[in-house]
């Protein structure tokens, strides 16, 4: 090969070859930009590995199998990865502390938290069963509880769309029935039931009253009655327990419903579902609609039916799965300073 031949490629470049270079440069800038924009961008980069939510302790006794691509399996999340073992603290992008396994006093959680970790206190007990919290000021990040405004909202249960059109109420042989396995006598549920016995009569099961129904036994035994007494054991906003999504609706009666205010219901389930103690001016009128109600008027109950099912959440690690559905969404930066005064408003 010749000198000559060589000579454009080391001497000085021509006008078009630096343009070309030019263009070639900046197409490769924005082709960068384009596939890294979190190196040019100042939001937070996507998470591209699976997520790694860590359960300080398992919130019932017994833990599930969470071996796997559980979230993705179970429920369709993908991108989750659930473990208990503590050991992966350091690699943990969440970690979840469920408040009924808390220790008092906090010489059992981990000493510090990474700046991109983040914290979650978990409780489905409502604020008057629920201690101690004060001793968790400043600690975590985000809250996941029954309640709406909860930065992960986790209800006992919720109505999905359900293009049936079918109503399907079981044959009824009693009028109302009540499963209760904790009774005080403090309880407005224990005031409430008390006073309208004077009227009617409520078939009692459960622990309270020496009759214990099996796990398969309790909707077969609260499908019979017209209606369930679904009282709550407190009563606070958005506190709306499987005592209505499961005993009752799932179940097939109507509920009769002692908790939060009416409105508060009917952010949840339709109107005409359910009836609420405080509809009547004493429990006398309560008690005689209950009994006077006609076939025709007690069937408009289930109108719902034809519209929407019931959707249990009953499974701790489906709960936990939603994190990984709600994280990318989640505030950062921001711990709760007075988790008391929080959940208590």
């Amino acid at each position: 090969m010749s000198r000559s031949l060589l000579r454009p490629l080391w001497g000085r470049p021509s006008m078009k070859a630096v343009v070309t270079a030019g263009v070639f440069i900046t197409t490769l800038w924005n082709l960068r930009c384009f596939l890294n924009p979190s190196e040019v961008s100042e939001e937070a980069p996507k998470q591209t590995e699976p997520l790694v939510v860590l359960v300080w302790k398992w919130p019932s006794k017994q833990v599930p199998n969470i071996s796997g691509d559980v979230c993705r399996e179970l429920y369709g999340i993908a991108g989750c990865w659930l473990t208990t073992e503590q050991r992966l603290l350091g690699q943990a992008n969440v970690v979840v502390f469920p408040h009924t396994r808390l220790q008092p006093g906090r010489d059992r959680l981990p000493k510090e938290r990474p700046p991109t970790q983040n914290w979650v206190w978990v409780s489905l007990e409502s604020p008057s069963n629920t201690k101690a919290l004060a001793a968790w000021n400043q600690t975590f990040n985000w809250v996941m509880t029954y309640r709406r405004d909860s930065d992960i909202f986790i209800p006992y249960g919720k109505l999905v769309p359900n293009q049936s059109a079918t109503m399907n109420i079981p044959a009824k042989t009693n009028l109302v029935s009540w499963v209760i396995s904790n009774y005080h006598r403090t309880q407005k549920r224990a005031e409430v039931y008390k006073n309208l016995s004077r009227y009617l009569h409520v078939n009692i099961y459960g622990k309270a009253n020496k009759k214990p129904l099996c796990k398969d036994c309790l909707l077969p035994t609260t499908s019979k009655s017209k209606f369930y007494l679904a009282f709550e054991n407190s009563i606070h906003q958005d506190y709306i327990t499987e005592k209505l999504w499961r005993n009752s609706l799932m179940a097939g009666t109507v509920p009769v419903v002692l908790g939060p205010p009416r409105a508060n219901y009917e952010q949840f389930i339709p109107a005409d579902s359910f009836i609420h103690v405080d509809d009547f001016g004493s429990l006398a009128e309560l008690a005689t609609f209950l009994k006077t109600m006609n076939s025709s008027r007690y069937r408009q109950f289930f109108a719902w039916q034809k519209r929407y099912s019931v959707k249990l959440y009953d499974d701790w690690r489906e709960r936990i799965c939603t994190i990984c559905t709600a994280y990318p969404s989640l505030p950062r930066g921001r711990v709760y300073p007075d988790l008391q005064s929080w959940f208590n408003t």
